[in-house]
């Protein structure tokens, strides 16, 4: 049996976040709880949000004490202010950390057992759907807007843990490239090489099946085409990349992915190191890893990336092109090709367990081991 899981309501393209004041009064919600970020407060990008609900007269607390790569004390301290400003909703403005911040505030206020914050880590499905969340997000990669997953950072023991629980989906998204249209172009080629990795994994994973591929396939196609043309601000390809890390995140939210984000999630406990730049890194050498266990499918994402002539490959062919193809647009839009300056030889065999461990690992098309994670590691310095 499979199962899908969606949001209630989304809006897309220029524009959308007009329509939080709609939906706020719609379903009588009284004061918003809007977990950003200080940078995103700084630009002023949380303010077009916030435009909306002063227009509308709608009260709100501002939570913005969220890391890059949000904390158990950052999700606990967002708790603690939503219950003493007695709000009724959360109206998340940012990218994945602050979106999967917001999930996790969600989901303890309604489940209180779950203080700790680690006991959801895994596949825990909740007693009760979190606290209501609208979702704005300000990058095209993450889609945690539309996903039934969060990752959060245990400090103390330098790893971050995925939660995956379907209590925790936003009940509406507003996918607005207006709220994108200031994204440096790093953090732009970062978070669609993020995209495009959800995509292809959620392709290939063992839980894909006809209905998540022809998301992530469509999702290809757009990211591929869209990038370059958003590293450089143009209009239509960012509209472009909002659908097409939505339509991604529809897919892979539902079967999974692989060990590229396995592998990508230590990164960013240990060093720090942004999610989309360790995904984009690590995606073409892992590629090449699964590639005897993907079948045609590699045809197909070498054709949704823009490759001719694919039908009269070899799959040896076929299989080199789509690597090819996805490392050719990392580097076009200025990713580096390596995890050296980033990782240190003497901490490879706790990523490559922390890796193994990860929730994200079990998806993967090829069986792997603590040993061939680090093998990948190490091909990478």
């Amino acid at each position: 049996m499979n199962r899908f899981i969606l949001n209630e309501t989304s809006y897309h393209n220029f524009g959308a976040i007009n329509a939080i004041a709609t939906e706020t009064k719609a379903r009588g919600f009284k004061k918003a709880f809007v977990c950003t970020d200080e940078s995103l407060l700084k630009f002023k990008v949380t303010k077009k949000v916030l435009d909306v609900l002063e227009n509308a007269k709608i009260a709100y607390q501002i939570f913005s004490d969220i890391k890059a790569n949000p904390t158990v004390k950052n999700v606990l301290d967002g708790l603690k202010l939503f219950k003493d400003a007695n709000c009724d909703y959360i109206i998340a403005v940012g990218g994945g950390s602050v979106i999967d911040t917001a999930k996790a505030i969600g989901i303890i206020y309604k489940n209180p057992e779950h203080e700790d914050v680690l006991s959801l880590e895994g596949a825990v499905e909740t007693k009760n759907k979190a606290v209501d969340i609208f979702a704005v997000p300000t990058t095209a990669g993450t889609a945690a807007e539309v996903t039934i997953n969060y990752v959060i950072t245990d400090e103390n023991k330098q790893r971050k843990f995925v939660c995956v629980d379907p209590h925790d989906i936003p009940v509406v998204a507003f996918v607005d490239p207006n709220m994108m249209s200031s994204m440096p172009k790093m953090l732009t080629a970062s978070t669609g090489m993020d995209a495009l990795t959800h995509a292809i994994e959620g392709y290939i994973t063992k839980g894909a099946w006809e209905l998540s591929d022809m998301f992530h396939l469509k999702a290809i196609e757009i990211i591929a085409r869209a990038l370059p043309g958003a590293c450089n601000n143009d209009p239509k390809s960012r509209e472009d990349m909002a659908l097409g890390q939505y339509i991604a995140g529809m897919g892979f939210s539902n079967v999974g992915l692989g060990i590229v984000h396995s592998m990508a999630h230590p990164l960013g406990a240990l060093y720090d190191t942004p999610h989309g730049i360790a995904n984009a890194i690590i995606l073409p050498t892992v590629m090449e890893y699964n590639a005897c266990c993907t079948g045609e499918k590699y045809r197909d994402i070498a054709r949704a990336m823009g490759v001719k002539n694919t039908e009269n490959m070899t799959s040896e062919e076929y299989r080199k092109a789509a690597v090819e193809a996805v490392r050719n647009l990392a580097i076009a839009v200025g990713i580096p090709q390596s995890l050296k300056g980033i990782v240190k030889k003497e901490d490879i065999n706790f990523l490559a367990q922390s890796a193994y461990n990860d929730a994200c690992r079990p998806g993967n098309p090829k069986d792997t081991s603590v040993e061939d994670i680090a093998k990948l590691y190490k091909s990478l310095l």
